[in-house]
């Protein structure tokens, strides 16, 4: 492999601002902000909207589809239910 074509492939902390969490990980995500990590060392810190902390279906909080609830619904507003069809 020519190196020069290879990204820069370096650690960099994720944070989900919305949950509070954060994780270091390596990654070719640059970052002008740094953030000093646990261990002493300072690292590039790249902000995410969310992650497996604040995402509804890793926390449990994930809305579920009443379909039949939705199919009732239709009926009731432009009727049907009976099966026939035109006839």
């Amino acid at each position: 492999m020519q190196q020069e074509k290879q990204p820069d492939y370096h650690p960099v902390v994720f944070r989900d601002r919305s949950a509070g969490y954060a994780f270091l990980t390596r990654s070719t995500a640059t970052s002008d902000r740094t953030i000093e990590w646990d261990d002493g060392e300072t690292y590039p810190v790249v902000d995410v909207e969310i992650s497996s902390e604040s995402h509804p279906f890793y926390t449990g909080k994930a809305r579920t589809v009443d379909t039949e609830g939705r199919i009732a619904q239709f009926e009731r507003r432009y009727g049907g239910g009976d099966g026939g069809g035109t006839s």
